[in-house]
Parts: C-alpha cells; structure tokens; sequence
C-alpha cells in the first residue's frame, strides 16, 4: 500500500531556473522557454481548494524551486487557504544552510522530496556537475532529521551511471529516522533516441534495483519505482508505482513528453498490468523489443468461499 496518495496531491511547476547541471536532466534543452505558473494561476488554485477542498497537499517543483525568494511565502499562502501539506521538490542544495531549513518549516513547509543522484560526493558530484551539491543535500536532510512534524522522500534517476549506486545510496542514508519513503526513477529520454547514452537496460538495472528496494523496505521506508517492466520485479512489483499528482505546467511540456513514446510492449494485450508503462521508443532504439525478457502479467483469479 503507498504512504501518500497522489490523489490528494497537487503539483505546480513555479520556477524553471535551475543551477545544477545535472547529466540527466530531461528538460535542459526547453527550461529556457518554458513559463512558469503564474501568481494568478497560483491564487487560483488556493481558492479552488479552499471552496471544494479537493486535495489535501500541495507540491511545489520545478526546474529548482528553492531558487524563488518568496518560496516561505508561497508556502505561507497555500497552508492558510485549508492545505494540509506542503511538499517541495528540490536538489536539496540550499537546505545545506540550517537557517533556510528553519525558515522554509515554519513557513509551513512539511514535505521534502530531495533529489539524490550518487551514494557518495564524487559520485553525487559527478552526475550533478556542482561539487559540494551532496554535501550540501545531505546536510539538509540531516538538519531536517532533528525538526519536529518534518518528512522527507528522496528520488534518484537511474541511469546507466547510477544504477551500480542504487544500495549504497539507500545505505548511505539509512540514519535519517525522518526519510519515509524512497523513489526510483528510471530514466528515459524525452526524445526518440537515448543521444546522452544513459538509458541502462532493464537487466542490467534489475538486481542493483532489486537489493535496494530489498533494503529501503528492511530500514522501514517506503519505495517506489517509475518507468520500469512490472513482470520483472516479481514479487516486488508493487514497489511499481507509475502515478502522478496532477501536475500543472507549461502545455509546452507535455509535447516534448509525448516523444518518449511509452507503452510499447509486444505483450501489452495478453497483459493484466495496470501500473506498467512498458518500453519507450529510445529504449526500444536501443535494445530492442525484449520480447523474450518480459512476460505478460495473468490476472489474479477470484477464489469464491
């Protein structure tokens, strides 16, 4: 069962600057023309959810949104129109400064989901092209570990660089007592063609992902994995979990998104998978279909007393 629902969340893209560099960035060659939401967009949305209450938390992401001065104000603003939870999705950087953190928390800010991309600095590092970014990151997980009414959630991006690091990055994070839940995210080119070389394939990938979900979920966390073949996790394949909150963000997003293509699987018919987007046309480009590595999911029957 997932420790949040997506349902209740909802997410608003509101700064599209970004000062890491990181090699697996998906949405580097459009963040320049890309608009954030705009105040009024935002205002909206909180009277919205102050007449219908329809979710309970609100997630404010973007290319880095700790780069807004007024982040504590926004968060301010969503908490006193009825929002239970306000989560940011950051690089975690700027939370290596404890009096931010303070700030941002009693700005009402009681969610954060800190990108990490290495189990150590120079792996870290290496991907996000910053020196100092992880310890910088971590710093801010831990000053977060010692505030009251706090969570965090981290996120990694596995890559054809990281997914060796996938168990030392869950062990290297194992004495946060505040990390509730950790995600996976399978990375997958916005375009026809992995041109970075970073898409792994799903066999390569398998057992580094397989022991750190093993392990996350041995220290108490919650885990869920993005965009990766639900028949070959087994019996973890409920650690897959492909949904979203509703996102709002520039429509020009969401045409560069289509060119990935998911839901290619030469099974998708014979399967009962709900949760599994299949294979992506730049994975597909590269490694084929896998037509003999993945295996159509058959439906659980009803067993009637």
């Amino acid at each position: 069962m997932a420790l949040y629902d997506h349902a209740a969340y909802v997410s608003l893209t509101m700064e599209f600057r970004c000062n890491l560099k990181c090699v697996h960035c998906m949405i580097e060659g459009t963040m320049d023309r890309l608009a954030p939401e705009s105040d009024a967009h935002f205002e909206a949305l909180l009277a919205r959810n102050a007449r219908e209450r329809r979710w309970t938390g609100l997630i404010l992401t973007g290319s880095e949104i700790t780069l807004r001065r007024d982040l504590p104000d926004l968060a301010r603003r969503a908490r006193a129109s009825g929002f239970e939870h306000v989560r940011i999705q950051t690089h975690g950087m700027h939370l290596g400064q404890p009096s931010f953190c303070r700030r941002l928390v009693e700005a009402g800010i009681d969610e954060f989901f800190v990108s990490i991309a290495g189990s150590d600095a120079a792996s870290h590092d290496g991907l996000t092209l910053v020196p100092g970014s992880f310890e910088r990151a971590l710093r801010g997980l831990e000053t977060l570990d010692a505030m009251e009414g706090v969570a965090t959630l981290t996120n990694t991006v596995v890559t054809a660089r990281s997914y060796r690091l996938l168990p030392g990055i869950v062990e290297r994070l194992a004495h946060l007592k505040r990390l509730t839940q950790m995600e996976f995210w399978v990375y997958f080119p916005m375009a026809e063609r992995d041109a970075k070389g970073l898409v792994a394939s799903h066999a390569e990938i398998l057992p580094y992902l397989r022991e750190a979900v093993l392990r996350a979920r041995a220290l108490g966390r919650a885990v869920e994995v993005k965009n990766f073949p639900e028949c070959l996790l087994g019996e973890l394949g409920d650690a897959l979990v492909n949904g979203q909150p509703e996102l709002h963000i520039d429509p020009d997003f969401w045409r560069e998104f289509e060119r990935n293509g998911f839901y290619q699987c030469v099974h998708r018919d014979a399967c009962s998978s709900r949760e599994c987007l299949g294979l992506n046309t730049a994975y597909i480009a590269k490694f084929g279909t896998e037509a003999e590595l993945l295996r159509p999911l058959r439906a659980r029957r009803t067993v009637r007393a």
